[in-house]
């Protein structure tokens, strides 16, 4: 009779789940077009730290007021959720997830929960940039475009303004290869990219070569500076040009796995296309639908085909837990606690606080001695920062807020306050756990 009662209770919920399933199924082809419709097939490396760590391993006496903190944070500026890493001395000790990944699902953000990094994507690039001037595969003085130079590309045979064959990597990674946003931002403004090139269709770095093979330059390389996220796009040729392998693979295989960062990625620009631990992205209901960037003229939400994140890739295009981030901070901060990824002489370099020769990939290095990387995009505001104290802290936001870029400065204000009132933080190093085996 037992056993009977065992199986039918779980017949019962056998054909529950399946009746879930069915109408989760339903609702997703209701609801999203065919290229919309949730793609599922991934590999997942679960030996990291994202598969790990859990809420429940930062509770300890000062919890309740980073809770209260976060959540009236979340709560003022009407955002969805949140995490937060702290690190101490080297340390990981807290990592923490608030609000929701999925406010549909009602599901919360957890401390391995992905989230679009938006421009901290740069200091990644940066990174890899630097593994490869540390291998002797490139120079920062290395000529990126011509015949000559890293990019070889027959584009690059004639050029409108032969100012361009001056444009060194340190150029690009300082923002200062000759480009300026005074007629907008190209990374963000494919469509017309497309148009200038007389091309169709959705744009590659293919059309942005063209594009800048056949413009001036808005200044000498190395005379001034203007924030470019151009820039950045051709550096993620320049890794593969001098790796020989494709970027993602390179910056992941060579630079991130060898440090035990097993679960960072170049993201997608498709909701069907997040990864299973990756969360939702929200902008305020006011926002307006855009033109796709495949140039279809559909219009999409900003965030799900609003902008080619694969195509932005080294200039705004990765995803990454705090938690992974905070690990990948560790490894270029310069701290004699943690041995570092790459020498010091650049790691020095990447923080030069000199016009047009630095910061390279780090956005904000103050004379105190505090590093300072942000990301802002739609549906996406991250922030890390590298205090000169050892205090240093990474927070990712998976919504847009009014206060769009500026939004990183009141997220340090919060940190600030957390940092002042908490004078006792956990001793262990979530770094370095390991759940106890069955």
């Amino acid at each position: 009779m037992l056993n009977f009662s065992k199986i039918h209770i779980y017949t019962i919920k056998f054909f529950k789940f399946t009746l879930v399933f069915l109408l989760v199924i339903t609702q997703c082809t209701i609801d999203f077009e065919r290229h919309e419709l949730p793609n599922h097939f991934q590999e997942l490396d679960t030996n990291g730290l994202n598969f790990k760590i859990t809420n429940e391993l930062s509770e300890f006496s000062g919890s309740k007021f980073i809770a209260k903190e976060a959540n009236d944070f979340l709560q003022q500026w009407n955002l969805a959720g949140m995490t937060m890493s702290v690190i101490k001395d080297g340390k990981l000790v807290f990592a923490h997830g608030y609000g929701y990944s999925d406010i549909e699902a009602k599901l919360p953000v957890n401390p391995g929960s992905l989230f679009r990094i938006a421009s901290v994507s740069k200091l990644v690039t940066a990174v890899a940039i630097m593994k490869l001037v540390e291998k002797k595969a490139i120079s920062l003085d290395s000529k990126v475009f011509g015949p000559k130079a890293i990019l070889k590309d027959s584009i690059f045979n004639s050029v409108a303004d032969k100012r361009l064959y001056k444009v060194t990597v340190r150029h690009l990674l300082a923002h200062s290869g000759g480009w300026s946003l005074s007629y907008g931002d190209p990374a963000f403004n494919s469509l017309v990219v497309l148009e200038k090139t007389g091309e169709t269709g959705a744009a590659t770095m293919d059309s942005y070569c063209r594009f800048v093979a056949s413009r001036r330059l808005h200044f000498d390389p190395g005379t001034r500076s203007s924030y470019s996220n151009m820039g950045y796009m051709f550096l993620g040729k320049v890794i593969e040009a001098a790796s020989g392998k494709k970027q993602e693979d390179f910056i992941i295989n060579d630079v991130l796995k060898p440090h035990g960062i097993f679960d960072m990625h170049i993201g997608r620009s498709y909701l069907a296309d997040r990864r299973l631990n990756e969360v939702k992205y929200y902008e305020s209901e006011e926002s307006p639908m855009i033109s796709a960037f495949d140039g279809s003229g559909r219009m999409v939400p900003k965030p799900y085909g609003g902008n080619p994140i694969e195509l932005l890739s080294s200039a705004g295009g990765w995803i990454s837990s705090s938690i992974e981030l905070a690990k990948f901070m560790v490894l270029i901060d310069g701290f004699r606690s943690v041995p570092d990824m790459i020498p010091h002489n650049l790691i020095n370099q990447m923080a030069e606080n000199k016009d047009f020769r630095g910061p390279l990939g780090w956005k904000v290095v103050k004379d105190n001695g505090d590093w300072i990387r942000t990301g802002s995009m739609a549906g996406t505001s991250a922030i890390m920062k590298r205090q000169s104290n050892g205090f240093c802290w990474v927070v990712i936001i998976n919504s847009s807020s009014w206060k769009g870029p500026r939004l990183p400065a009141y997220v340090n204000y919060m940190m600030g306050k957390i940092e002042k009132k908490i004078t006792s933080w956990p001793k262990n190093d979530l770094f370095k756990f390991e759940p106890k085996r069955l």
